[in-house]
């Protein structure tokens, strides 16, 4: 839980947002997640990040005749006006997972049609013991569930054992079931699938595309069907690839999968590797497995989500939804931050099939999911909503279109809409980045990959300088980083040898801020008791222009840097106030007197040194009010921002009762109306009585709610208080050093 007061209950949440999708409601529920939502995209980041490409292969097949014939026969079943086995308000549901479950194997095919043929007998003998057809699917195909949610709207749950109310329905299900068995037998009868020959061929294709790319042998497998999961499992079983096979799916509770999950227990036995959700740990350790010891993973749906699999280079859509968002999370498992190697991304297509093929250049050419650095632009697969509605579309064309004529008009019709949609939604997209930031915001959200580079370096130099200061004497220095030949007694534990930043060669340690060493020269500098003196600071030595120092040349002047502590909302900020100024009493503005510090310097003693002088004391004493200032600011920001969060809480508190008394309201106005035109006198006294209870309960309610509204202002005023507290500044200050300082 990061922060429990961004909103009320579970009610008040439900009667704001349960059912917006879209405007007002959408847009308040975006302004109170903002806080703590951030979201940072790959393109954002290009320029700071060295992301991999993906790389597409197309494994072509060629199905077989009978493979062909089931195909045939199964799709004109499904194209049928009037079908038994498909309850008519379940009916676009349950054809758009069978045209899925028939091109992904015969095995799932077979299973869908037995499961149908059992269910109609169980109808037709009218037993109580009948499966539930949703049910069953969805044991194999794991996203139903989600798409039947996703997509309510006309999904219902009509029975059909309604078929049977005319008496000429019994010998049209008879017939029906015969017909889905002789179906299930062809299908079963099948044993060899062209695409699962052809998954072995493109296994070693995409393979050697991976040595090449010198990546890792590993490859995940993706289908949208746990029967042929089980297929491709015994498929390669006999292969080269048979010792290394993990199965990730929605249940992971085969023998193999518990098997790897109770080896993994034992490994990680008292650490907090193990969370203590058997279904969590199952995951980790499926993964880990794959990672360590497998070289291929065969997964459905279920591993498209929530793992990460960089240390893999291989995707393969054995099965490829029509939902692209589910294909980009898909390839987001393996080509993702991290991922030191461009992905290879494996798809199959039966180029025999006019719709198939269509599904995959679209997929390919408009939503680009395949190729480049990043697949699909978040506006493309925004302009979709939540894909369903596509995958019911391209289900559509499967239904309707019997010819190859029919299926190119209808994916071409549907491709132009979709390029309308694409369109506006980059159009609006930029419109909004137009409308909200003005020219001096762009230029600054416009960072530069160099611009980052030399932030950088000047980091790494200032920590390599501080460095050579420290190990004087312990080791050598050049342009690239330093070797370290002795140690300090208290050192004994680091190595000897090579160190850079950032590392250049494989054989050298990389040194950072966070390295043993570093650790030790920073505590080692802020440790040092700063005499006294003048540095004359040599501008001719630095070897770059800095502009604004020029004028200082053959000044002379006092310097002062001072460490600022402020505490405040539980955070402890330090910061450094750098001030200078001449001996006439001139002070160097802005930042000048750090660009002073970074020049070469020559130490001298000290000469007309006046800790006291006014003008330095004046300069340091404004330039931490102008920091103290902006800490301040920032904290009344904070500090109005959870005014806000604390109010918009109280009203979500408040408005469950709310809404509870006006459901009340219009229950009572429906027994008045009910009351009024009751035929006797029994009716009207039992709506009266129903009207009497109603009134008690809201009364009730109304009481509840004003103990409500007091209760909820007392936390807030509590929570206030505690807020005040916490605004209240603790500050400590102390001089570092002061210099007496010349410029030659």
């Amino acid at each position: 839980m990061i922060d429990d007061r961004i909103f009320g209950d579970l009610d008040s949440f439900r009667v704001q947002f349960g059912s917006q999708s879209r405007g007002v409601g959408a847009d308040q529920l975006k302004a109170r997640i903002a806080p703590v939502c951030k979201r940072t995209l790959r393109r954002q980041v290009q320029p700071y990040v060295s992301y991999t490409a993906r790389k597409a292969i197309v494994q072509e097949f060629t199905p077989s005749d009978a493979e062909r014939e089931l195909s045939q026969l199964v799709a004109d079943y499904l194209r049928r006006p009037n079908l038994k086995a498909l309850p008519d308000g379940q009916r676009q549901l349950i054809s758009l997972v069978l045209w899925k479950l028939l091109a992904s194997s015969t095995q799932a095919i077979a299973g869908a049609l037995g499961t149908m043929a059992n269910r109609l007998q169980g109808v037709l003998d009218a037993s109580e013991d009948a499966a539930d057809l949703v049910g069953e699917l969805d044991e194999d195909y794991e996203s139903l569930d989600e798409i039947a949610e996703e997509a309510a709207e006309g999904w219902g749950d009509q029975d059909p054992a309604e078929a049977l109310a005319l008496p000429n329905e019994r010998d049209a299900i008879v017939k029906e079931i015969a017909e889905l068995r002789q179906f299930m037998n062809l299908a079963t009868n099948i044993r060899d699938n062209a695409k699962g020959k052809a998954l072995l061929t493109a296994l070693d294709r995409a393979f050697s595309e991976l040595e090449r790319l010198g990546a890792a042998k590993k490859a995940i497998i993706f289908t949208e069907s746990k029967r042929t999961q089980a297929y491709l499992l015994d498929l390669l079983a006999d292969t080269s690839y048979g010792e290394g096979i993990v199965l990730f799916n929605g249940t992971n509770s085969d023998a193999r999968a518990q098997s790897v999950y109770r080896d993994w227990l034992k490994r990680h036995e008292g650490t907090d590797h193990i969370t203590g959700s058997k279904t969590a740990d199952t995951r980790a350790a499926l993964v880990e497995h794959f990672k360590e010891r497998g070289t291929v993973m065969i997964a459905t749906e279920a591993g498209a989500e929530g793992i990460n699999l960089q240390f893999c280079s291989l995707v393969i859509n054995y099965d490829l939804p029509w939902n692209p968002q589910r294909i980009e999370q898909r390839i987001g498992r393996c080509h993702r931050y991290g991922q030191k190697h461009d992905v290879v991304v494996v798809n199959f297509v039966d180029r025999s099939n006019e719709a198939d093929a269509r599904v995959y250049e679209l997929l390919a050419q408009k939503f680009q999911l395949f190729e480049g650095v990043f697949g699909a632009s978040d506006e493309v697969l925004g302009a979709i909503g939540s894909g369903v509605d596509f995958e019911r579309r391209i289900a559509d064309i499967y239904q309707n279109c019997r010819d190859s004529d029919a299926i190119k008009s209808s994916f071409e019709q549907l491709q132009c809409d979709l390029s309308g949609e694409i369109n506006e939604a980059m159009v609006k997209t930029r419109q909004i980045l137009l409308e909200h930031f003005d020219e001096d915001v762009q230029d600054k959200l416009r960072v530069r990959a160099q611009d980052s580079q030399d932030a950088r370096s000047r980091f790494e130099r200032m920590l390599m300088e501080l460095t050579s200061a420290e190990l004087e004497g312990y080791a050598d220095f050049d342009a690239d980083g330093f070797t370290l030949h002795s140690l300090p007694a208290e050192l004994q534990h680091i190595d000897l040898g090579r160190y850079e930043l950032p590392r250049r060669s494989g054989e050298s340690h990389l040194y950072r801020l966070g390295h043993p060493l570093a650790e030790w020269v920073t505590q080692q500098a802020k440790a040092h008791v700063l005499r006294t003196v003048r540095l004359v600071f040599d501008y001719e030595a630095y070897g770059a222009q800095i502009s604004t120092l020029k004028d200082y040349r053959g000044k002379m002047g006092w310097l002062s840097v001072k460490l600022v502590e402020v505490e405040a909302l539980g955070n402890l900020e330090q910061h450094l106030v750098v001030a200078a100024v001449t001996y006439d009493g001139e002070k160097l503005p802005e930042d000048d007197p750090e660009k002073l510090l970074r020049l070469p310097a020559q130490v001298q003693p000290a000469g007309l040194f006046d800790a006291g002088n006014a003008a330095l004391y004046e300069d340091t004493h404004e330039r931490q009010c102008a920091l103290l200032q902006i800490i301040n600011q920032r904290n009344l920001g904070y500090f109005e921002q959870e005014l806000l969060k604390l109010d918009a809480w109280a009203d979500d508190l408040k408005l469950g009762l709310e809404q509870e008394i006006k459901t009340i309201d219009t229950e009572i106005k429906e027994v008045r109306r009910l009351a009024a035109t009751s035929a006797t006198l029994e009716d009207k006294l039992a709506q009266q009585k129903r009207q009497r209870d109603l009134e008690a309960k809201r009364s009730k309610l109304r009481r509840e709610l004003f103990a409500r509204q007091d209760e909820v202002e007392a936390q807030r005023n509590v929570l206030i208080s505690a807020l005040e507290l916490q605004m209240q500044q603790r500050m400590r200050e102390c001089v570092l050093y002061t210099i007496e300082w010349e410029l030659v």
